[in-house]
């Protein structure tokens, strides 16, 4: 059955739900409580949280194949000028969202971090771009090959000259290379060492998640028979999660380090998952609980921004609590959802609160046709 689609809701709805999961990851009452699947994997492993990152990417790089075809793919012009303009324009509003608040005492220019989760989108997207813009089909799926086995070399090779393990946290290319370049003291110190999960290196393998997101978006522009193509498309993912899952065993599954074998596996359940979506929602058109994810995904960046910003000012704001003084965040979370519902609970309804919250915002935008792009 041939079935012409426009406008793919789909895609809408993935990335919503990606956006309202990682409000959800982001935001718990307390670091103390959270369930597990609700938790990075400490260092190697893949939960639910992990997925988040790697989706929004695979997400990016399917809308790309549409976005880019309004240009006739050029290589110069309106396009680039487009594609360097985003980046910039990603990459600073991630230093903005490290430095806030601006003004504040214990200010310190020496242990600013550089990178960071809008830094990471810019610069993949960035390397992604120019790579597509060069290349057709094959010759992309042959660079992303080429990159995904040379990045497991690279570490490699530097964990048999070092004679440590290449993949461990202290002793991994990827640190080195951000220690050498950006200073130690401009990394992330939240591993227990200051090593950055954004990292300069790991961005490579990044960017090949972007690439696989704009081959599946070819996927998907190219063919009339959708329902066909949902069916290949999750044979794909099927295929890239078992090759991602064996190849864990010798090149370990780590988003910290954005392994290929964790390019592959994530990239595999993210194809799936979009591939059961088009089938039922755009194929079958059962779409009736769409609608809140289309909302959260149209002003995806925005909103990422938002609840960071607001995160930081409850953790800035001060109340006194049984005697002692505590951070807004914490106290909105001790005197409402831990006596509502304990613990974990509490944490959890907290986070789910706030993605509430701005959906509420993100509705009254939606209506007043608000959208802020970059």
């Amino acid at each position: 059955m041939k079935q012409v689609i426009n406008r793919f809701t789909a895609l809408d709805t993935f990335r919503g739900a990606t956006i309202a999961l990682m409000i959800i990851v982001n935001t718990p009452g307390t670091w103390s409580y959270v369930y597990a699947p609700l938790r990075h994997a400490q260092w190697h492993g893949c939960t639910l949280t992990d997925l988040v990152f790697p989706f929004f990417l695979f997400i990016i790089g399917v809308a790309m194949r549409f976005s880019f075809d309004k240009y006739d793919i050029c290589k110069y012009g309106p396009l680039f000028n487009k594609i360097i303009f985003r980046t910039i324009t990603i990459f600073i509003i991630g230093l903005l969202l490290n430095a806030f608040p601006f003004i504040r005492q214990d200010w310190d220019w020496s242990s600013f971090r550089i990178l960071g989760v809008l830094q990471r989108i810019a610069l993949a997207y960035f390397l992604a771009s120019f790579i597509i813009l060069r290349s057709d089909v094959k010759k992309l799926v042959k660079i992303s090959f080429i990159l995904l086995i040379g990045y497991w070399i690279l570490l490699m090779s530097y964990g048999w000259l070092s004679g440590q393990d290449p993949y461990a946290l202290k002793t991994n290319l990827v640190l080195v290379i951000d220690r050498y370049i950006l200073g130690g003291n401009h990394l992330y110190g939240g591993t227990g060492i200051q090593f950055d999960p954004e990292g300069l290196l790991s961005t490579i393998p990044s960017a090949v998640t972007i690439i696989i997101g704009f081959l599946v978006g070819t996927m998907i522009k190219t063919t009339d028979d959708h329902e066909d193509n949902s069916q290949r498309m999750a044979v794909l993912g099927s295929l890239l999660i078992i090759i991602g899952w064996l190849w864990g065993f010798v090149f370990p599954i780590n988003k910290q380090l954005w392994t290929s074998s964790y390019v592959l596996y994530t990239a595999g359940i993210g194809i799936t998952i979009l591939a059961g979506m088009i089938w039922l929602i755009d194929v079958k058109k059962v779409n009736w609980w769409t609608k809140p994810f289309v909302i959260f995904g149209s002003n995806a960046i925005f909103v990422y921004a938002l609840s960071s910003v607001w995160a930081k000012i409850l953790l800035k704001i001060r109340f006194e609590l049984d005697g002692e003084i505590t951070t807004g965040y914490s106290y909105l979370y001790k005197t409402i959802f831990l006596p509502l519902a304990g613990n974990i609970n509490g944490s959890l309804f907290f986070a789910l609160f706030h993605m509430f919250v701005f959906l509420l915002l993100l509705t009254w935008m939606y209506r007043k046709n608000i959208f802020i792009k970059i």
